[in-house]
């Protein structure tokens, strides 16, 4: 009792989860319920009017005209229209036509107007299901979005891919079919048996008949567990199978390189094979039960046969009512069985879309912001720790960074370079002490004002699929052409970029896929100066360079540092000689600090540096 009062409760709160959803099209969906109820009733009207005509046309021999058996059983008018219809047929049409030709056209327009109820009911639910599984999918793309590094750091970006579009999808597949069937099928059933129970001459035949049927919940119980199983489990491995493309796409020149193209297929092969062996199972737990429900409908109907044997034969119309109406009803009862391992599959991917949308920032935004003014504003690290899980990447972190000043950060590969500055954006928080600009507390700022204030150029840097026009507008979304030109001078990109086939209109392709690595770096230094934030951050923008690239991106740089607060991670010490400060760290601390001529002199750790990278 325990375990099905547990399944109620969550099945309540999917349902809860679901309304939410598409409440703000609820005049749709109560078309489409209000519809899926006209549809519903559309089989009982449909097998009382053959039942109706069939009494008619096949009168039974000793049986009262077809008028006086339906007489209290139908409106006044009706039994009227039979008795004209009736005497029409016997005296070969010379009378009553009228009567006559309605009697049979009225099959027809039944069907017409079960068509009709069907067909809105169906794509009033479909509208509101997309509609509100694309809100679900962009609502669950902005949470993620505004989630912090640390959460990319350990979730892999297929699987959160596969959620927003796998999983929403079954979500949508079920919510159409769902509601279609729980609201149409469910008033089939009823309206159906209702007929043959309210008319005394079927209703011991349709006792008989169904007495079976309940046997049906068995399987359904059993099969039900085995879906949503095989749900979660499927969910998983296509998540997997799109890792495996992500990587394989992304990494195409190593798998090329190395003659991986047969492993990475192979891994695919294998996954693959996992997500079919759970569809086929999820497939046999679907379909088995529609054929266990013909079994034990054609059991009763079989019975029901055998108890008519026994008793007096029934009229003709009663009998083709009895067997319309039973196997009218296994379709409904087919799609409710369904409908239950489709629920069961939507709550297994549901789960993971709502753990998604619950899991929190933890970067949170202050609930009253204050207002940040980082123009000519000192940068303060006050005694800053941080770690990644259990390692501690900085340690007692003490550092000003004066207005004006280009501070450069070096250190060997670990030590905690561009974790400073990812702190300084706000990507983490740290663990002890506080971060201030012109001392406000990053922790009081929102992150968009923050980040609004900050321009980076990285080693590598994120282009976009589309023209060099928009990759350097996505520095400041609204500028002019005009000022989308000056930043490209700036950069000392417009050359190249006016010696392309379309100019600024040239679409560049994935991640600047047919630009040179220099060409990169200095459409990412155009964005950066169209977007004119008063602190830089350039974390390692030339090291990935060749000399003659990296001269014509440092004068870009160099362009850009004017009048901003400068933060600068390096590896070739080069690049930093001309620094107002270097700082240099060590395994997560501040070892040293000063200009480049106070560190070699000092004869420590940055001197060591320079000596292994200007050593003939």
């Amino acid at each position: 009792m325990a375990g099905i009062w547990q399944e109620f409760r969550l099945m309540t709160a999917f349902f809860h989860q679901l309304w939410i959803l598409v409440r703000p099209y609820r005049v749709r969906l109560f078309l489409g319920v209000f519809t899926g109820v006209l549809a519903g009733f559309m089989p009982a009207v449909m097998i009382g009017s053959i039942a109706v005509i069939v009494s008619v046309i096949f009168p039974s021999p000793n049986q009262p005209p077809v008028e006086e058996k339906w007489a209290g059983q139908l409106p006044a008018f009706a039994t009227h229209w039979l008795h004209d219809a009736r005497l029409a047929l016997e005296n070969g049409l010379h009378e009553h036509r009228g009567a006559a030709l309605m009697l049979v056209i009225i099959i027809p327009l039944v069907m017409f107007l079960r068509g009709l109820v069907t067909y809105l009911n169906i794509y009033f639910l479909q509208w509101a299901a997309v509609r509100a599984v694309t809100d679900l999918r962009v609502k669950l793309f902005g949470h993620l979005l505004n989630l912090s590094a640390g959460f990319f750091n350990q979730s892999r970006s297929a699987e959160l891919i596969s959620r927003i579009m796998n999983d929403t999808s079954a979500l949508q597949i079920m919510f159409a079919n769902a509601t279609s069937v729980i609201i149409r099928d469910p008033v089939t059933l009823v309206s159906v048996l209702g007929l043959l129970l309210w008319r005394p001459e079927t209703r011991t035949m349709t006792l008989i008949s169904i007495v079976v049927l309940p046997v049906c919940l068995v399987p359904l119980s059993i099969f039900s567990k085995k879906v949503r199983r095989s749900s979660g489990e499927l969910q998983n491995q296509m998540a997997g199978l799109m890792q495996v493309m992500a990587e394989t796409f992304t990494g195409h020149r190593v798998v090329k390189a190395y003659n991986l193209e047969s492993v990475v297929t192979e891994d695919f092969r294998a996954t693959a094979g996992r997500a079919v062996n759970n569809y086929m199972r999820i497939v046999r737990a679907n379909e088995i039960t529609s054929p266990i429900i013909d079994v034990l409908g054609a059991t009763g109907v079989a019975i029901a046969l055998v108890y008519m044997n026994t008793q007096a034969k029934p009229a003709t119309g009663d009998f083709v009512t009895l067997i319309l109406s039973v196997f009218l009803m296994y379709p409904p009862m087919k799609n409710l069985a369904r409908l239950h391992n489709q629920i069961t599959q939507a709550r297994a991917a549901s789960e993971r879309v709502f753990e998604l949308l619950a899991t929190k920032n933890s970067v949170p935004e202050p609930a009253a912001p204050k207002m940040l003014h980082a123009d000519q504003a000192e940068i303060l690290f006050e005694n800053v720790d941080f770690n990644y899980g259990e390692k501690a990447v900085l340690r007692n972190i003490n550092l000003t960074v004066q207005p004006g000043q280009l501070v450069a950060l070096v250190g060997a590969s670990g030590s905690g370079k561009t974790t400073l500055a990812n702190l300084l954006l706000r990507f983490f928080d740290p663990a002890r002490g506080t971060i201030k600009i012109g001392g406000v507390d990053l922790r009081e700022v929102s992150t968009r004002d923050l980040r609004n204030q900050i321009a980076v150029v990285a080693q590598e840097n994120i282009l976009f699929n589309d023209t060099i026009r928009r990759n350097i507008e996505l520095g400041r979304l609204g500028a002019t052409n005009a000022e989308i030109v000056a930043a490209a001078r700036h950069a000392y990109a417009f050359e190249f970029i006016e010696q392309k086939p379309q100019g600024f209109d040239t679409v560049i392709g994935e991640k600047g896929a047919s630009l040179s690595g220099g060409q990169r770096q200095r459409l990412a230094i155009a964005r950066a100066v169209l977007k004119n934030a008063p602190i830089l951050i350039l974390d390692e923008a030339t090291s990935a360079l060749d000399t003659e690239s990296e001269r014509a991106v440092q004068a870009a740089l160099d362009e850009l540092m004017k009048g901003r607060t400068t933060i600068c991670i390096a590896h070739r010490l080069s690049t930093i000689l001309h620094a107002d400060l270097i700082v240099v760290l060590d395994q997560g601390k501040i070892v040293e600090t000063g200009t480049h001529d106070e560190l070699v002199r000092r004869a420590g750790t940055y001197q060591k540096l320079h000596e292994l990278q200007f050593a003939p």
